[in-house]
């Protein structure tokens, strides 16, 4: 822990951390049967197109989340594209603005409009009581986000999609292993979709799914993912390339090896930082109900500037100088990067709690490569900046006059 403002590293000292502690950090898991996994691939010399290890990485994933249908996706985007095509959705699409740029970009890319909704500030995800405002004759569907692993407000979305004839699906990209009302993420909507990317707490290296209860639409994914061929040289719908490969299998069959132990600690480092961040005014963590099953995969809280002493940005700033790679989550909102800045100039009129969000949400590292003194140090040095704000800030801006 800093003693002296003279120790942190933005004014001179050196750095809490030797090496960089980043956010999302991947687990391996056991390297040992990922390796026997790898080895039998390599043995078998089937590396790609529907092999062994994929068709039991998507049985796992039915078994795991009781749903009818898991197809293994080449990454989370394509999943999303390609969930988005099978539906035929076309028109324009009811998002959140505060989520990544993919969920965005999948329907733009496909000329579909996506129409940006505030989100609730108590739960960061898609307001139900926003969405009826966006809708038009040229609205199709709705896409909720599960953001943080906390699921959306299903059964109101549920109710909106059936009152107005619109298809429901979710980005469910960081909420695998997580439930709403008991019952697993994946069974909701059409489909959803999840990311298994290296950063996610359950990875395949890159890699995603999409699940869904719909046997004729489950049926036209697989087809579309491999370019529409149904059997050996027989072509009947128009499709792309969305396979997983094997590897990319093996290490999801890994990541299930390990999966209660990765929860685990994210439960653990969650209850960490909670603990030390709960003394701290000004800085919030999110909260996980304990009535569901969660992930705990992300330390995502809210700094209130005038409580805390500085902005997220300043806060930022300075743990960067310690090693500690602290993010921004997701700034500035889709709405406010391009190509949707240009061709929707006016969302930021509909969005004031996603613009107030995104300037205060910073998310800050865990999962496997965290242990407690690792925690301790950050949480510790937050404490430290939080108690010496106006000193800190005094003193940089001393150093930018001189």
């Amino acid at each position: 822990m800093n003693q002296r403002l003279e120790d942190l590293a933005i004014l001179g000292g050196k750095p809490t951390f030797e090496h960089q502690l980043h956010v999302g950090r991947p687990n391996i898991g056991n390297r040992d049967f990922f390796l026997s996994q790898v080895n039998e691939v390599l043995d078998n010399r089937w590396l790609t197109n529907s092999g062994p290890k994929v068709n039991e990485f998507e049985r796992k994933i039915e078994e795991y989340i009781g749903v009818k249908h898991a197809i293994a996706i080449t990454n989370g985007t394509v999943a999303l594209e390609l969930l988005i095509r099978a539906a035929g959705i076309k028109g324009e699409v009811i998002i959140p603005s505060f989520t990544f740029v993919a969920c965005a970009h999948a329907f733009q890319w496909q000329e579909i409009k996506p129409v940006f909704c505030d989100i609730d500030p108590n739960t960061h995800n898609i307001d139900p009581l926003e969405i009826e405002k966006h809708i038009t004759p040229n609205t199709t569907a709705i896409m909720g986000v599960h953001l943080w692993g906390r699921s959306c407000n299903i059964e109101v979305l549920e109710q909106i999609s059936k009152k107005h004839n619109l298809k429901l699906m979710f980005d469910a990209s960081h909420a695998f292993a997580c439930s709403y009302k008991g019952k697993m993420i994946g069974n909701f909507g059409i489909g959803e979709v999840f990311s298994f990317h290296a950063t996610k707490f359950f990875n395949t290296l890159e890699g995603g799914a999409i699940v869904t209860n719909d046997d004729e639409l489950a049926s036209k994914i697989r087809l579309m993912k491999n370019f529409g061929f149904q059997g050996y040289d027989n072509v009947t719908y128009i499709g792309t390339n969305g396979k997983m490969n094997e590897i990319s299998a093996s290490m999801g069959l890994t990541s299930f090896n390990s999966i209660d132990s990765f929860i685990a600690k994210n439960k653990e480092n969650y209850y960490l930082y909670k603990n030390e961040f709960d003394k701290i005014d000004g800085i919030k963590l999110i909260d996980y109900s304990d009535s569901e099953r969660n992930n705990y995969q992300y330390i995502a809280c809210e700094i209130e500037e005038q409580k805390f002493g500085m902005s997220r940005t300043e806060l930022i700033d300075i743990l960067i100088k310690e090693n500690i790679l602290a993010r921004k989550y997701f700034f500035p909102g889709i709405h406010k990067m391009e190509p949707y800045r240009s061709l929707y100039p006016y969302s930021s009129m509909f969005l004031q709690e996603t613009e107030k969000l995104a300037n205060k949400i910073i998310s800050f590292p865990t999962g496997t490569a965290m242990d407690y003194n690792s925690i301790m140090l950050v949480t510790n040095l937050v404490s430290f900046i939080h108690q010496y704000a106006g000193e800190i800030k005094n003193k940089l801006q001393e150093a930018y006059v001189s």
